[in-house]
């Protein structure tokens, strides 16, 4: 049975195989692969959870790349779409340690995962104990309304798990939205939708959405992400804030869905929010050390020795 469905781009990124190297002067990539759904699924199926990924690729040798690499570490692909006469994403990001990480998309128009409807998806999925939406997919239509159909159904199929959740991360990439003066309505109407949203002080503020929780209200929880100063889990109590971790950073493009898919994966093994949330931050520390991405994504074990070696106590709530 599938624990968590991911739902939200995928594709591949090429690097500089040295760090400090710029596109310009680099002469070898390392390639693997990324985007949203890529890393999150990834790092939900090394920390144990059966994960499937909803996306689409073109049909060129790197989105047979992508579903088989995802494929291999356990994931269902059966709902990533090879779309005739597209092509599948590709981000070149430098690496320069330990806060520059700048970032080239190499998009199709219309890039395949903005081309999802509700027909391309799997059944089970409004059913699913946890489904983690981006919200970049909100950019542009049909994708934006199969993100609200998807929502609108678990609100309608929610049902007496012990778990059942829909997480709806920001992810924002403003260069991906036809229009972004839409982005703030659309973001609102998706996280009132949500039972927990996702994203850092940076995506909260260009979204114009305020990280507060409202008594009664949608969402009921806000994982905020403040980059090497740690994290933080808001709700109706307060924020608690888990101090970030002191690593050597090779890269950090890759941290925050590290963290998201420990997150998730902690509040299906039943842990308490705030114990996930900081098991996430581990997580996210272990990939800044790492090149790159979906391959950095740590196991429980590493997990476990990061935050053995790094113990450190949450900050208090404020209100």
């Amino acid at each position: 049975m599938i624990e968590a469905v991911v739902v939200g781009r995928v594709g591949v990124d090429l690097t500089p195989a040295a760090p400090n190297t710029s596109l310009a002067r680099g002469e070898s990539f390392t390639r693997a692969v990324g985007g949203f759904a890529g890393n999150i699924g990834t790092g939900l199926a090394r920390l144990g959870i059966a994960t499937a990924v909803v996306s689409a690729v073109g049909d060129d040798g790197h989105g047979d790349h992508v579903r088989t690499f995802l494929a291999g570490e356990g994931i269902d692909v059966s709902a990533i779409a090879p779309i005739a006469g597209s092509r599948t994403q590709v981000a070149f990001f430098e690496v320069w340690p330990p806060d520059r990480f700048p970032v080239t998309f190499y998009r199709s128009t219309p890039a395949p995962e903005t081309r999802l409807s509700a027909a391309d998806l799997p059944a089970d999925i409004l059913a699913a104990p946890v489904v983690v939406l981006s919200g970049a997919l909100l950019a542009t239509e049909p994708a934006r309304s199969t993100v609200f159909a998807i929502l609108e159904g678990r609100q309608r199929s929610r049902d007496r798990e012990a778990v059942f959740i829909t997480l709806f991360d920001l992810d924002w990439r403003p260069t991906m939205w036809e229009d972004p003066a839409e982005a703030p309505s659309l973001t609102e109407r998706a996280a009132r939708m949500s039972d927990i949203v996702v994203g850092s002080d940076e995506e909260f503020a260009a979204t114009r959405m305020r990280p507060r929780i409202d008594a009664g209200a949608s969402p009921a929880s806000i994982v905020l992400k403040h980059g090497p100063a740690g994290v933080s889990l808001v709700t109706e109590n307060g924020q608690r804030t888990i101090p970030g971790i002191d690593v050597d950073v090779l890269c950090g493009t890759g941290a925050g869905d590290a963290l998201t898919a420990a997150f998730v994966a902690g509040l299906l093994r039943g842990l308490d929010p705030l114990v996930a949330v900081e098991r996430g931050n581990a997580a996210g520390a272990i990939v800044a050390t790492r090149l790159m991405c979906s391959t950095a994504m740590p196991t429980p074990d590493e997990i476990d020795r990061m935050l053995e070696s790094r113990s450190v106590e949450p900050q208090g709530a404020r209100p």
